[in-house]
Order: structure tokens, then C-alpha cells, then sequence
């Protein structure tokens, strides 16, 4: 009994308690109250792991590490464990998904039992990938991931909801099967899957190191997702619901960037410094790449998912600076970009329930109309944009501080923190234009002028965002503190002076 308590075992699994109960009701009402108290309670969980936390201890903590099976004489162990690396995207993971479940009360009518099954299902896999220290074990989750949110796509999505959630899979399939080669060759040579143990042997000479980063990044890459293996993005933000949208930008991409400052960079530190200016070029193509395709939008959700590519390019020049500054700024903007986008494609999911168009023409002077709506957006917006004051700021500039200290090091030059900072510029420009279009002027459209403001449930899933957009901006020392220790670890790990 002890062991199903441990804080890791119950954090990572309860949600199957929810699943479980919901097995046995009929009543859409009970399936989602039943699916919203078991994602609080979750969330209580990962705050009562917050309070056991150490934050000056750089390793691993609350250590799980038992035998789980052994196959042709490999050691496959169950392993689960917590660092400053990953504490924040769990709390991340347990803090969206409640929001998440919340906005289905009215956006979701059919098969409301099994969409919360899926949705719980989804949970303990994201869960499961962050706090996963055997290789496969890793694999076992990252995969399992793909199944509730191919089904919550393709049974819950719009028109085309087949061919996203088609593309979605094969996509995410296509680079899982090159990691699991480079996973497969670890535990045959190295003799242990166990990841402390293989970063502690080491010992893997530099050519082989290449590709093993490669494998590895092929799958971390597609799931960020980096340019040029975006494109199943924007298919699968449109057509799945918007608690499938808040979901995929929130925690699922992040699995992608966690995978490069989990494995790439500690397993493959010499390939890491190698490769680390292809890889910073790659992101930021993708963060001006993402920005321009943006501004061309005229569907407001696609909007928001190809800025997802822009952000998310910050994200990982901030990792491959391999200095703490750039590390750093890329964890807190993890956690911001789950936080600003998750709470845009609400915004977006509730004009749509109220207008059932996604379209920028559609739209304008719903300030006068929804004014309590056009406030939230303008902030969230701002948010996004990397307004100081706001969560976006803290996490762009931290990052832009780390490649412009890493351009005498392993990214020399500075044209990649430049180009960069032309990348926040241009954010500005579209999300600006998008409010411009929505909310300013007259209002154009007959069919905008009795629209009712936010409701009160409504409202509550926007501000518990909202609160973090003020509090990531204004005071961020907390989210550092968390993370300062596990991050020195690793940039001495990669022999990268800070």
C-alpha cells in the first residue's frame, strides 16, 4: 500500500481512478463532474508533491526504482522521479487539464463519458512521460499519449477530423520508431536503459553520439514542432476541440522540448555542442517562419497554432544556448507558452460555440458587444506578445539573455539572438492585428451585435491563467528557484561555463 502512495505513483495514476468510475455511469453530468473533481484532486496531488520538493537539491527526487521485468537479459526497471527539470511541467500538465475539462461543459454534447475517459487516459501519459526515468518505460508512455488524443480528434474534431488526427499519428509514429532504434542500441551496448545510470557510464564516442542525438531529436522535433516537420500542426489544432487545442499547445508540444533537455543534452553532451548552432538555426527559422505564416491567417485558431511554431522556436535556441540563463528562460517559457496559448484557444472556443465561424471576416466591434471578452483577449494577447509586465516577457528575454551570452560559445554568433528578437516584433505585429480585426471599429456583422458576454464558468477557466500571466511577469523568482539547482547540474554536465 505504501507504494501506491508514493507521491510520483498517485500523481501519475489517479486519473485512472476517475476512468474507472466513469466506466460504470451513463449520465453525461456525473461523467464530467466525475472527470473534473478526479483532475483537481490530481492537481492536489502534484501540490502536495510541490511541498516535498527540495528545490536546492539538484538531482532526482522521491525516487522510484524497482525491477519491473527482464527481456532478453536486459533490465527493465520502474523507474519515476522529479528534478527542477520537470516539476514545473507537471504541475503544468495537472493545472491545464481541470481548465481543460472545464470548458467542455457545453462545447462537448455527444459521448461526453468517453471524450473524459480519453481525456483522463491522456493525463497520465503526459504525466507519465515527464516523470519517466527508464528509457522504456519513457517509450511505453510517450506512445501511449497517441492514442486518446488520436480518438479525441478524431472522434470530437471538426469536418476534417480524420485526416488530422490520421496526420497527427503517423507523424508522431515516423520519429518514435527512429528513437526507439537509438534506444534499443543504448540498452544493447550500454547495458541498462535506466537514464542516471547511462548518463553516469557515458563513454560514447563522439561519432555515434551524432547520431543518437539525431534519433532521438527526429521524434522531439516533430513533436515541438520544429520547422520543417511542422505541418501536422495547424491540421490538428483546427480540427480538434478546443479542450484537444488547450491540451496539445499546453503540455503535448512540451514533451517534444522536455525530450531534448531530458535525453539529447545529457546522454549526447558532445553531439549537444556540436549540433547546437544547426539546432538554433532550425529555431529560429522556425520562430520567423511561424510569426510570418501567422500574419497571413485568416482563420484565427490556425493563427494561433502556427504562433505555437514561433514560441516554441524560443524555446529551443533557449535549450541548445547550453548556458543557465538560456536553459532557464526555455523551462519558464514552456510553462508560459502552455499558459498564454492554452488560454487563447479558450478565447478562440468561445466565440466559436457562440458563432460557429473561426473566420477574422466574421468578425469587429465585438468590444462594444463582449467588453468583459475583449479585455481577457487583450491580456492574454499581450501575454503572448511578450509585453514586460506580463509571463512572455520573463521567458523571452531570459532565453534572448542565454543566446547572446552563448554566441562566444558553442552558438558563435550573435545573428542567432538577433534574429530572434525580430521574431518578438513580429509577434506583436500579428497578434495585434488580430485584435484589430476582431475587436476594433464598428461592429460589421449583424449577426455579432446580441452576443452574450463571458459566463461565470467561463470566466473561471480564463482567470486561474490570467493569475499566472501577472504572477510568471511580476514575480517570477519562484518558478527560477525551482529549477536554478537541476539546470546548474546540467550545463556542468555539458561542460558549458554558465
Amino acid at each position: 500500500m505504501n507504494f501506491l502512495l508514493e507521491p510520483l505513483n498517485l500523481v501519475t495514476f489517479f486519473p485512472l481512478v476517475g476512468v474507472l468510475l466513469l466506466l460504470f455511469i451513463k449520465k453525461d453530468s456525473a461523467a464530467r463532474w466525475i472527470s473534473l473533481v478526479t483532475a483537481l484532486i490530481t492537481f492536489g496531488i502534484s501540490i502536495w508533491m510541490l511541498t516535498l520538493f527540495n528545490q536546492s537539491d539538484g538531482g532526482l527526487q522521491m525516487e522510484i526504482n524497482l525491477h519491473w521485468f527482464s527481456f532478453a537479459g536486459w533490465d527493465i526497471r520502474y523507474a519515476l522521479a522529479v528534478d527542477g527539470l520537470s516539476i514545473l511541467l507537471v504541475l503544468l500538465t495537472t493545472f491545464l487539464t481541470p481548465i481543460a475539462i472545464l470548458s467542455t461543459w457545453h462545447a462537448v454534447e455527444e459521448r461526453v463519458r468517453e471524450f473524459q475517459i480519453f481525456f483522463l487516459l491522456l493525463e497520465v501519459g503526459m504525466l507519465g512521460v515527464f516523470l519517466a526515468q527508464d528509457l522504456f518505460l519513457f517509450y511505453v508512455f510517450w506512445e501511449f499519449t497517441l492514442v486518446p488524443m488520436y480518438f479525441l480528434i478524431g472522434i470530437w474534431g471538426g469536418e476534417q477530423r480524420m485526416y488530422a488526427a490520421i496526420k497527427f499519428f503517423l507523424y508522431t509514429m515516423a520519429g518514435s520508431i527512429l528513437m526507439l532504434l537509438a534506444i534499443l542500441w543504448l540498452g544493447i551496448e550500454q547495458g541498462s536503459f535506466h537514464v542516471p545510470t547511462l548518463i553516469s557510464l557515458g563513454g560514447i564516442p563522439a561519432d555515434i553520439q551524432i547520431w543518437l542525438f539525431l534519433a532521438f531529436a527526429a521524434a522531439f522535433a516533430i513533436k515541438v514542432p520544429m520547422w520543417p516537420l511542422h505541418s501536422w500542426l495547424p491540421d490538428a489544432h483546427v480540427q480538434a476541440p478546443t479542450a484537444g487545442s488547450v491540451i496539445l499547445a499546453g503540455v503535448l508540444l512540451k514533451m517534444g522540448t522536455y525530450g531534448f533537455l531530458r535525453f539529447n543534452i545529457p546522454l549526447f553532451p558532445q553531439a549537444a555542442r556540436e549540433l547546437a548552432p544547426l539546432m538554433a538555426f532550425l529555431a529560429v527559422v522556425g520562430i520567423l517562419y511561424g510569426a510570418a505564416v501567422s500574419f497571413s491567417q485568416t482563420d484565427v485558431k490556425k493563427l494561433v497554432a502556427y504562433s505555437s511554431i514561433s514560441h516554441l522556436g524560443f524555446v529551443v535556441l533557449g535549450l541548445f544556448a547550453l548556458n543557465e540563463q538560456g536553459i532557464q528562460g526555455a523551462i519558464l517559457q514552456m510553462v508560459n507558452h502552455g499558459i498564454s496559448t492554452g488560454a487563447l484557444f479558450l478565447i478562440v472556443g468561445f466565440i466559436y460555440e457562440r458563432r460557429h465561424t473561426r473566420a477574422l471576416d466574421k468578425f469587429g466591434g465585438l468590444w462594444t458587444v463582449m467588453p468583459v471578452y475583449a479585455v481577457l483577449t487583450l491580456i492574454v494577447s499581450l501575454s503572448s506578445m511578450g509585453l514586460p509586465g506580463l509571463n512572455g516577457f520573463v521567458g523571452e528575454f531570459t532565453i534572448l539573455l542565454g543566446a547572446w551570452g552563448a554566441a562566444t560559445g558553442v552558438l558563435g554568433s550573435y545573428w542567432y539572438a538577433a534574429l530572434a528578437a525580430l521574431g518578438v516584433i513580429l509577434a506583436a505585429i500579428y497578434m495585434l492585428f488580430m485584435f484589430q480585426k476582431m475587436f476594433l471599429g464598428p461592429v460589421t456583422n449583424k449577426k455579432n451585435e446580441g452576443l452574450p458576454d463571458l459566463s461565470r464558468r467561463e470566466l473561471l477557466t480564463l482567470i486561474p491563467l490570467l493569475v499566472f500571466i501577472f504572477w510568471i511577469g511580476l514575480y517570477p523568482k519562484p518558478f527560477f528557484g525551482l529549477m536554478s539547482a537541476s539546470v546548474e547540474q546540467l550545463v556542468q554536465l555539458v561542460n558549458v561555463l554558465p
